[in-house]
């Protein structure tokens, strides 16, 4: 689907309102309809490169298997009860990994489409602006979670039983999670203009937040220091909300130190909804060659 053709399709969303006010079609709707055309267009981009889809799914379970068969059975986590491989321990955090890294860096798009004037057109419409927001999380967010639960039918390969309850549990939890990330990515990626920058400042958090994040290394068996740091990072949330999912007792299997499985999906959730938030308000302020049609203010 050529940029023109959905750029003319946000914009005539409001046309029956211009001609005719008194068959005016709601504004909800037409809001609901550019999330839909945003969100398909970031998916089909998606799919047509294929070499997109190897390597951000093809990476992580080659560091996965390395890393955790290399481990082996050398590892046990402090405080836990239950014998696990490092494998298996290893296996949640390579989930969150590629939740991560596919649901941020697909927001490199957002600097992309403004390079190329589509971003422009887009703001320009008569779409609110949170409707263009939500399109591009949504993009990003689908991205990842489909990519998420094609890695979950790995889990038996390690030593975790997924069951079909457990797997259901995890659509909805990857799907937050996503969310969140995906929001990260925009808020960083909207008021930059080259993707060289986004890359190198993404790469420069991104690897800390994960290693920081129980997706290594069990908190238990760390400094203070760096507890108290894994307990501020919002990925150490998501890789507990995982790990808490594929567990009935986390503690025994993983050690202690982390919070349980409720408080992770609560921060994890709290987490998504202020990254929409700040996403909006940013997408909200005047940048530089955007106007809003007319002279006015953005929606």
């Amino acid at each position: 689907m050529s940029s023109h053709i959905l750029v003319n399709k946000i914009e005539n969303l409001s046309s029956e309102k211009v001609d005719h006010p008194t068959a005016a079609v709601p504004a909800r709707p037409r809001a609901w309809l550019a999330v839909l055309t945003l969100w398909q267009r970031e998916v089909v981009r998606f799919l047509r490169q294929r070499n997109r889809i190897v390597g951000a799914l093809g990476s992580p379970v080659v560091f996965w298997l390395l890393i955790g068969s290399g481990l082996g059975r050398s590892f046990q986590p402090p405080g836990s009860t239950v014998p696990i491989s490092y494998l298996e321990y290893f296996f949640p955090g390579t989930l969150v990994m590629i939740l991560l890294f596919t649901a941020i860096f697909s927001t490199i798009s957002v600097i992309e489409d403004r390079r190329e004037g589509f971003l422009q057109a887009v703001l320009v419409s008569p779409a609110p602006r949170w409707s263009i927001v939500m399109g591009k999380i949504m993009g990003g967010t689908t991205l990842a979670w489909m990519q998420g639960l094609l890695f979950c039918l790995l889990a038996p390969l390690s030593g975790i039983d997924l069951t079909l309850g457990r797997f259901a549990e995890l659509v909805g939890i990857i799907f937050i999670i996503s969310f969140g990330m995906t929001g990260l990515g925009f808020l960083v990626a909207w008021p930059m203009d080259s993707t060289q920058g986004f890359h190198a400042i993404m790469n420069l958090f991104l690897i800390p937040l994960w290693m920081l994040s129980g997706a290594l290394f069990p908190a238990a068996g760390a400094p203070s220091i760096i507890r108290w740091i894994m307990l501020a990072n919002p990925v150490t949330y998501a890789v507990s909300a995982v790990r808490s999912v594929f567990y009935d007792d986390m503690a025994a299997v993983a050690g202690g130190g982390l919070p349980g499985g409720a408080v992770s999906l609560v921060v994890s959730v709290l987490f998504a909804l202020a990254m929409f938030a700040a996403c909006v308000l940013l997408a909200n302020r005047p940048g530089p060659g955007v106007q809003a049609r007319g002279g006015g203010k953005h929606r």
